[in-house]
């Protein structure tokens, strides 16, 4: 099913290139939320096409704790540069990914 401009996909398993950018967004996250987390692994994501790439992810940060990033890959033509745009705390595995701002 090809990507509709503006949609969300179907989700997906976290692959090595989510898990590469959440070890680069790690930092970014751990200064949004105040703490840091011993665990911190990609569990399954959504792509959004935009100028660009938002990437919806389902991270697992411990226990039974989840969070939820909103990362944004700039074209490679603007550098393609990675920045974390939104997150949303104390979610659980069962939680889907849905878009949010």
């Amino acid at each position: 099913m090809p990507l509709l401009c503006g949609g969300t996909s179907e989700p997906k398993e976290a692959d090595d290139e989510v898990h590469k950018i959440c070890d680069e967004m790690k930092p970014h996250v751990e200064e949004k939320a105040g703490k840091t987390f011993e665990v911190f692994s990609a569990k399954s994501y959504k792509t959004q096409v935009v100028a660009g790439m938002n990437y919806f992810i389902k991270v697992h940060v411990g226990g039974e704790e989840y969070v939820h990033l909103r990362v944004y890959r700039m074209l490679p033509c603007n550098g393609g540069n990675l920045k974390l745009t939104s997150m949303q705390a104390s979610k659980a595995h069962q939680d889907p990914i849905e878009y949010f701002e």
